[in-house]
């Protein structure tokens, strides 16, 4: 058995990220522990380690998948992690199709999917989703600020070396430009990239998405993948308060065009 260990910020001390495969996400930008780690681990509610933590536990996965579309139904059975509260994620149906609808109260919490992609072979990730509204008077480049009506981020774990973690969220944003970037609040090793901005003019319309993500890994974070580890879908609005809706419909892997 292999144990990664993640430095915690500002401590001086390493603590043990996922020895086993039984892993559980913790942290809004994507970490995770073991359920099986102490209490004293478990309970660490700081995003910066939580960041760092479940960013580079994704070791334990499987070959390259044979990228299938991932439904909403299969997305609604995906793992659940609750870090504020609880987004209620349910099936709803629309134009004779499902979406997965997401509602938020004063919570947080993701659904994720450990699963390797060949970006060779499928670089495209394709999607769609829609949004009732976005937050008011928020800073997404701040730590208080750091909700989403909608987001969907990628990761790359680092393997043996945790701080080389990096994700993408892609981010339907409140305040930043369409096709800005910026570091995550927590964790420059996520960087957040906005593909929408501001109130739907059809609130509740779904937009598709379609982004190389092999391209975005290259643009935000200077590297060449080729592969990921593990997506996730979050809504969140534990930090501004304000309650929130969001929907998500089926994601698939492509070649490039």
């Amino acid at each position: 058995m292999i144990t990664v260990y993640a430095a915690m910020p500002g401590s001086g001390r390493n603590i043990p990220a996922n020895p086993e495969p039984a892993l559980h996400m913790t942290g809004k930008t994507g970490t995770r522990l073991s359920r099986t780690a102490p209490a004293r681990i478990r309970s660490m509610t700081s995003k910066v380690t939580c960041c760092l933590t479940k960013l580079c536990s994704l070791l334990l996965l499987p070959g390259l998948s044979q990228a299938q579309p991932l439904t909403p139904e299969q997305m609604l059975a995906w793992p659940q992690r609750d870090f504020a509260g609880q987004t209620h994620y349910s099936l709803q149906q629309q134009g004779g199709g499902s979406r997965l609808q997401a509602v938020c109260q004063q919570a947080a919490s993701a659904l994720y999917l450990e699963q390797a992609v060949d970006l060779n072979a499928t670089p495209v990730l394709r999607w769609s989703w829609s949004v009732e509204r976005v937050f008011d008077n928020l800073d997404e480049t701040s730590k208080q600020g750091d909700d989403y009506p909608v987001r969907l981020y990628v990761v790359k774990d680092g393997g043996l070396l945790p701080w080389r973690t990096r994700a993408v969220n892609y981010v339907w944003s409140s305040q930043q430009p369409v096709d800005s970037a910026w570091p995550n609040a927590f964790t420059a090793n996520a960087m957040m990239l906005a593909l929408r901005s501001g109130n739907p003019q059809n609130p509740g319309q779904m937009i598709v998405e379609q982004r190389n993500v092999q391209a975005d890994f290259q643009r935000l974070h200077g590297i060449e993948l080729e592969s990921i580890d593990g997506i996730a879908i979050m809504t969140d609005c534990d930090n501004s308060g304000q309650p929130m809706r969001g929907w998500y419909g089926s994601l698939e892997w492509l070649p490039a065009p």
